[in-house]
């Protein structure tokens, strides 16, 4: 050994060896999604054999937002007017759900199920087979405010437990009636003798497998519902649908420069789209400040004699629902939006040397 060595001792001999460790590599550094500030609602195409949690998460996705609720369940063997709410729309859905819906639907006779569609298991059947004339006729007895029983595969809580649970467990669910309205019900057309296609325009609660159930009963005979779709949910109809693949094409392509509304920003539809029934009043820049804090604003003048719910307005913008009671606007639910629209980026944009996204949602 060294003198030098010697008289650095044991210390020296530490670095000798720490030196001779190999470095740890540095781990990955992962950076979560930024958030994307979108509010609005898109009126989705559900697809076949897909829940609406499941739309609901594909939109979340998409999107890459937190927030988000469907206004009204389609069961997965549904298709069609699925109205997801994004970010501050989630304050309006409860305006949809309570709007008429419309549906186009195909009926099987013969046979019953116990789920009252092409899922469940054969629990009744006859060998009748109702005629075009027959079926007509009995269209009358399911028009207007009728009694209805949800089926026992349902949604509806029974004692603090959804119905469709406690029936897969195998307990005997009885629902009790209750009125649903139908506005509208038709007979399309017959492909057969065991198959029948309607339209019905219905209040929100209406199941339409009660409804294909019960006009299976009254014609003597038994039937299901082997086809689906949704055409209307209040104000969303079918020509604003889109489906999951048309905006998965839209999230790969970023807008132009000079369209804001290109890319996934043209399948987005305004909050104020869920409030078409409800009147809109314009305020000015104080009265919007006032609302956001939740305090009243005195009507004067022509608007005054106004009443019940309206939707606050400043320079375009939703500000507020409100309710106006002795020409006073309260504000029941306020709105926090931005006042620029969404940016969203490309996913084919190429990521920073080193970043990783990782999506929590």
């Amino acid at each position: 050994m060294s003198e030098e060595m010697q008289q650095q001792g044991p210390a020296a001999e530490q670095q000798t060896t720490d030196a001779q460790k190999p470095k740890k590599k540095k781990k990955p550094q992962f950076r979560a999604k930024r958030r994307t500030d979108v509010h609005g609602w898109i009126a989705l195409d559900k697809p076949l054999n897909m829940t609406s949690t499941q739309a609901v998460g594909a939109i979340k996705r998409i999107f890459n937002v937190k927030k988000a609720g469907h206004a009204g369940t389609l069961d997965p063997l549904a298709t069609g007017c699925l109205p997801i709410a994004i970010g501050e729309g989630t304050k309006t859905v409860s305006f949809v759900m309570d709007g008429f819906k419309e549906y186009e639907f195909t009926v099987r006779w013969g046979e019953e199920t116990s789920t009252d569609d092409a899922e469940g298991e054969l629990i009744d059947s006859s060998a009748h087979r109702p005629n075009e004339a027959e079926i007509e006729a009995a269209l009358d007895h399911f028009s207007g405010e009728i009694m209805q029983v949800p089926p026992a595969f349902s949604a509806i809580k029974v004692n603090g437990e959804r119905a469709y649970d406690l029936a897969r467990d195998g307990e005997e669910v009885k629902l009790a009636a209750r009125p649903v309205t139908i506005h509208h019900l038709e007979l399309l057309e017959m492909p057969d003798e065991d198959t029948a296609v309607f339209v019905a325009e219905c209040s929100k609660g209406t199941y339409v497998r009660s409804l294909a159930r019960d006009i299976g009963r009254h014609l003597g005979t038994r039937g299901h519902v082997v086809a689906l779709r949704r055409l209307i949910s209040g104000p969303f109809t079918e020509e604003m649908l889109i489906s999951l693949d048309d905006l998965e094409q839209l999230s790969h392509s970023a807008p132009g420069e000079t369209d804001q509304k290109s890319g996934l920003a043209s399948a987005l539809l305004p909050v104020e789209t869920a409030l078409d029934d409800i009147p809109a009043l314009a305020i000015n820049r104080n009265a919007a400040a006032r609302l956001r804090r939740g305090q009243s604003v005195l009507l004067r003048g022509q608007e005054a004699p106004i009443d019940g719910h309206v939707s606050a307005m400043n320079a375009g913008m939703l500000v507020a629902i409100c309710e106006v009671i002795e020409g006073e606007l309260w504000p029941r639910r306020v709105f926090n939006l931005p006042e620029h629209p969404p940016v969203f980026t490309s996913d084919a944009e190429p990521k920073n040397k080193g970043e990783t996204d990782v999506d929590y949602s």
